[in-house]
């Protein structure tokens, strides 16, 4: 369980996604941390679940399906690195929902994990440390504010800029670990 949890709380990363959550409030974007942990923990669990088959039921795989969240995921990190608002909110949650829970928390990389982990451990420790990570996430989201004050402005300036530029890597690195497994597929069928 404990590895499972190690796992999940590196993929998940909230703490790496401080910087696009402090920038969200900035924006003037609503962000409620229990809905944003709620809406998050009931897609991974239930993605646990069915996710392979509801691709499978759409005809996309894991690596498709991580790639259109490549795409989001590079938006986001253009905004910050830019200052632009490009990703309109027109979430009903605020950005509770689109883009916190989903695909921040609840993204291609976790649910890619979420798979994988099911291969090697049992279920209830899958989910007790889905769990766990949940509530470390609902603290965190919790304490953005007390964050802001103490890192000041400049601090979440120069911190969005930085996490803008990972954020914009981490996109790419999805984009192309994703990409050349479908490329190999491709080329494993001519």
């Amino acid at each position: 369980m404990v590895s499972a949890f190690i796992i999940l709380f590196a993929v998940i990363d909230i703490l790496g996604s401080m910087p696009i959550v402090v920038n969200l409030r900035h924006q003037g974007k609503d962000i409620n941390a229990w809905q944003a942990t709620s809406v998050a923990f009931a897609i991974l669990l239930a993605f646990m679940f069915l996710g392979k088959a509801l691709l499978s039921l759409f005809g996309v795989d894991i690596n498709s399906f991580a790639i259109a969240g490549s795409f989001v995921l590079f938006i986001i990190g253009l905004e910050m690195v830019l200052g632009l608002e490009i990703f309109k909110m027109d979430s009903p949650g605020g950005a509770s929902i689109v883009p916190i829970a989903f695909p921040l928390l609840a993204g291609p990389g976790t649910f890619t994990t979420l798979l994988s982990l099911r291969a090697q451990f049992d279920t209830v420790n899958i989910i007790i440390a889905l769990v766990l990570n949940m509530v470390f996430v609902f603290f965190v989201l919790h304490s953005t504010r007390l964050m802001e004050r103490l890192m000041g402005a400049g601090g979440i300036y120069v911190m969005k800029k930085m996490f803008g530029i990972i954020l914009l890597a981490v996109a790419i690195k999805l984009f192309m670990s994703n990409f050349a497994v479908l490329f190999e597929q491709l080329a494993d069928k001519s």
